[in-house]
């Protein structure tokens, strides 16, 4: 028996020679195959498909696959190369030149709601707001998708952000430089994205009612529905004014620590980065059990007082996520964590174990290798796997085309059993 896999279909014949065909006006109908391929005593078995094609029905169907597999892949691959060249088109223009916060040269980092582009300084204060605020990419480092790229150009790049943003800052507040402290940074970025205390918000404002070509409407009906708004303002500005100031007098006499947590809010942006690493997330390898026979496993990746996550794999004791994630690496640098767990719906996520790695070492390779001239692949260094440690192998730095990587397959600890397999890249301050 002979079987292809062309696509979504699957064709099967045999081979005595007797392909029937059903074809009719030169058509053929096919059904989708079902996924079920059981493997048994070395032979493949799969349900009848709809019909059985000629070998020339079969040829030319193989034909027009191979025709659209090879256009599909043409245009991936012709996607990224597109995407770039826009990126870097917008960089040379010139109020992209500069970070649309502290005005740093050459800025390599995009916020793509807020649609400015930023230096890597200003670029953690930014994801210290939240990705619903401010989520953070970089130019060359990260994969844009041709959407991305036309939301970031119809924003309009710097110039129209800070229009926006910085319309009304006051005299007596000063943008920061590119040299100021992360506490500045920190404050002006906040003010300035999250509470919006710079934004002009009377050129916002538009007359309501359409203007008509009588001057009798403009100069009477007009005016007297303009005073009407304007006394249901004042009416419900004081109304709004006596309530604060009642809520004022009642709350006088609490403590002042309930105002803590909104200080221990900004102190995350005020934190200095000195890099920042991607994790990728390979895979997990003989996770344990949490369910009834499977798990739904997630990792989440912590660095100080960062942590994300990724996504939940569904029945899986050995799930590929291969899912970039990036980080903001701190002046004192901390050792990455990583959690497994497993989702539950009704009840506490259960813990399917943990791993702790030091980057110390992978940050002092890319800082490194900065000045070097060198483009080959090199081995810059190697966590070696002992028995004091949990490696599964060696975890190899390695220097790819300027990118400081390392791979590192570790045991998961405090738990009866699991691998995690990662790739880090780590990308010092000054690039």
């Amino acid at each position: 028996m002979l079987i292809w896999e062309v696509g979504m279909y699957l064709i099967r014949a045999t081979t005595s020679g007797e392909r029937d065909c059903k074809c009719s006006n030169d058509t053929i109908s096919v059904y989708r195959h079902r996924p079920a391929l059981i493997m048994s005593e070395g032979k493949l078995e799969t349900d009848d498909v709809a019909c059985k094609f000629s070998g020339s029905c079969l040829h030319d169907l193989l034909r027009m696959e191979t025709s659209r597999i090879r256009g599909h892949c043409t245009k991936e691959w012709q996607k990224t190369p597109s995407t770039q060249r826009r990126l870097e088109s917008m960089l040379s223009e010139p109020g992209n030149q500069l970070c649309a916060d502290c005005g740093t040269p050459d800025p390599k980092w995009v916020s793509l709601n807020i649609g400015a582009f930023i230096c890597i300084k200003c670029s953690g204060a930014h994801r210290s707001l939240g990705v619903h605020i401010s989520k953070v990419l970089s130019v060359k480092l990260d994969e844009w998708t041709i959407e991305q790229v036309d939301a970031l150009t119809e924003i309009g790049g710097n110039t129209a952000v800070n229009l926006k943003y910085e319309t009304n800052i006051p005299d007596n507040y000063k943008k920061p430089k590119p040299d100021s402290s992360p506490e500045e940074r920190a404050d002006f970025i906040r003010r300035k994205y999250e509470q919006q205390q710079f934004v002009n918000r009377y050129t916002q404002m538009s007359c309501p009612f359409p203007i008509s070509s009588s001057s009798h409407c403009r100069n009477s009906s007009c005016h007297s529905q303009s005073a009407t708004e304007k006394r249901q303002y004042e009416k419900q500005t004081t109304g709004n004014r006596i309530q604060g100031l009642g809520a004022a007098f009642r709350n006088s006499w609490r403590k002042s620590e309930h105002k803590a947590p909104k200080k221990n809010y900004s102190m995350a942006g005020m934190v200095e980065f000195v890099g920042l690493i991607k994790v990728n997330v390979v895979r997990g390898t003989n996770l344990a059990i949490r369910d009834m026979l499977t798990s739904d496993p997630y990792v989440i990746l912590s660095l100080g007082n960062q942590s994300l996550k990724t996504r939940v794999i569904k029945n899986n004791l050995n799930p590929v996520w291969n899912e970039k994630l990036m980080l903001s690496i701190p002046e004192n640098i901390p050792p990455l964590k990583l959690l497994v767990y497993d989702k539950d719906t009704f009840t506490t996520d259960d813990f399917m174990g943990d791993a702790v790695i030091d980057i110390q070492p992978l940050l002092d390779a890319a800082k490194a290798s900065e000045s070097s001239s060198v483009n080959e692949s090199m081995q810059l260094g190697k966590w070696k796997a002992t028995n004091e440690n949990t490696l599964i192998k060696d975890g190899v730095i390695t220097m790819e085309d300027g990118r400081v990587k390392q791979d590192i397959s570790i045991k998961l600890q405090n738990v009866e059993r699991g691998v995690l397999e990662i790739e880090l890249e780590c990308m010092p301050l000054t690039q």
